[in-house]
């Protein structure tokens, strides 16, 4: 089945159809999405920046129930796109269900969003004069989202953009559409006005750099890679674009002696392994202090002999495959790479044959790794972790600070001292304490530190910063 781009309330025809793999599956065909070129993002251009006028000034109880009635949609239709993101992307099926619940629920937060944007009304250091301070939207934002997440990054962006009174231009990463297609669909018919709301799918570097470069596109949200991340930002920075990126991530996961071992066990396995390693909060160092260094290398490589790799869509599957070919080899070439500068692979890295031909790979642990090494240094977003030891909790920290990452951090201790110093200390944006660095609510603030995060924070009430533009007004009494 082909599924055109959604332009101006329209569904239009591709320049052309790519066809959309089952990472599990070779050769089951999700379906044929178009291709665009940069004529037809001109055309989206155009649509949202039509219908920014009439949006931007709209009522805001019919913003919010139309944002609750998508969120409403998303969440009914939980185990259908849940199946189709999982077949897709290759999550497994309830992670793929739970991400689409997140979806669904972050519409329904900014559907209330509509409603409780306020601003300030203050005296003036002058007589006579009041002064307003209120947010305003910012007019057509363009969205380029990533492949790990592709039902939750949209909708974290796509939410607030309307919510504030936006129009929208998203193009979705090219090996996972269905979901944003589906999100099109659902805004489609949720009663927004044609042209708020814009689909437009392809290549990133044709459809990117065209919607990154228009001069009617007046800010920029981007999740993807450190390399695209800083060529965009320089763009947005030439052409005086508001621009926000969140760029990835080499997240440390602390293991002190007096930790439960159950417990650090089992937060590792799930930060650095599940849905596939394939999360920039993803912990890929674990950092392990010397009395709870045999232990814990004993018990993970038992847990991990425990984790069912297969389908996505399977029943009981722990982690499914990785997401495409590209991504299949880096992962690999990683393992290799980890065996060349001396760390000892522990267990897994190898290409795994299942029912179906699919990008099979068991999860990788190195141990006796050093922190200048490539697999300590560089984001390889795959099911592959390595293990550092540590003196003492002050080395531990030090080396979970030293990377030019800084997205989210965990710590596993049953100490409030080393705890507390933790949270205040750790150069993350996001700080876990025996928790998975995986995993966060969608009405807190998202985004990270040095190089993972530019620009203001994703997610919750925070959203607005980036969304919105101040607007101070004074007005004489006389």
């Amino acid at each position: 089945m082909q599924h055109n781009h959604l332009i101006n309330g329209q569904w239009v025809a591709g320049t052309g159809y790519n066809p959309n793999i089952n990472p599990s599956n070779l050769s089951d065909i999700v379906g044929e999405y178009a291709l665009a070129d940069a004529a037809l993002l001109n055309q989206a251009v155009e649509a949202a920046r039509q219908a920014f006028p009439a949006w931007s000034t709209s009522n805001i109880q019919a913003r919010a129930d139309a944002l609750d009635k998508i969120g409403s949609e998303i969440l009914a239709r939980r185990e259908e796109l849940g199946t189709l993101l999982s077949r897709e992307e290759g999550k497994t099926k309830p992670e793929g269900i739970g991400e689409v619940v997140r979806a669904g629920n972050i519409f329904k937060f900014f559907a209330g969003e509509c409603l409780r944007l306020s601003g300030d009304s203050v005296p003036s250091v002058r007589p006579n004069i009041g002064v307003e301070v209120t947010r305003e939207p910012l007019g057509v934002i363009g969205l380029i989202t990533p492949w790990n997440f592709p039902i939750a990054i949209p909708a974290w962006k796509i939410a607030p953009a309307l919510a504030y009174g936006n129009c929208v231009v998203i193009k979705p990463a090219d090996i996972v559409p269905g979901c944003s297609w589906a999100i099109a669909d659902i805004i489609n018919r949720s009663g927004i006005p044609a042209g708020v709301f814009n689909l437009v799918m392809g290549s990133g570097r044709v459809i990117g750099e065209a919607l990154t470069n228009h001069p009617d596109v007046a800010a920029i949200s981007f999740t993807g890679s450190v390399g695209v991340g800083r060529r965009l930002a320089e763009t947005c920075a030439k052409n005086m674009k508001k621009v926000q990126l969140e760029m990835g991530g080499k997240n440390p996961q602390i293991i002190l002696d007096d930790a439960d071992l159950k417990t650090a066990v089992e937060l590792s396995v799930q930060s650095a392994f599940f849905s596939t390693g394939q999360r920039c909060t993803a912990s890929s160092r674990l950092i392990v202090t010397e009395g709870i260094y045999p232990a814990f290398i004993q018990a993970m490589k038992e847990r991990m002999a425990t984790l069912r790799i297969d389908d996505a869509l399977a029943a009981g599957v722990d982690i499914g495959p990785v997401a495409s070919q590209a991504q299949f080899e880096q992962d690999l070439s990683y393992v290799e790479i980890g065996k060349s500068e001396g760390a000892t692979l522990l267990a897994g890295g190898e290409r795994l044959t299942r029912a179906t031909e699919g990008f099979y790979m068991s999860p990788a642990l190195f141990v006796d790794s050093t922190p200048e090494m490539r697999i300590n240094r560089e984001e390889i977003f795959g099911p592959v972790a390595s293990v550092i030891r540590a003196k003492n909790y002050e080395e531990a920290l030090a080396l979970a600070n030293d990377t030019p990452f800084g997205l989210s951090a965990g710590i596993a201790t049953t100490s409030l001292k080393y705890a507390s110093h933790f949270k205040r200390h750790s150069q993350a944006g996001m700080v876990m304490v025996n928790l998975p660095t995986a995993g966060v609510d969608y009405h807190v603030p998202f985004g990270g530190r040095k190089g993972s995060s530019y620009g203001s924070r994703e997610q919750g009430k925070y959203a607005a910063e980036f969304f919105t533009t101040v607007k101070t007004a004074y007005t004489f009494a006389g």
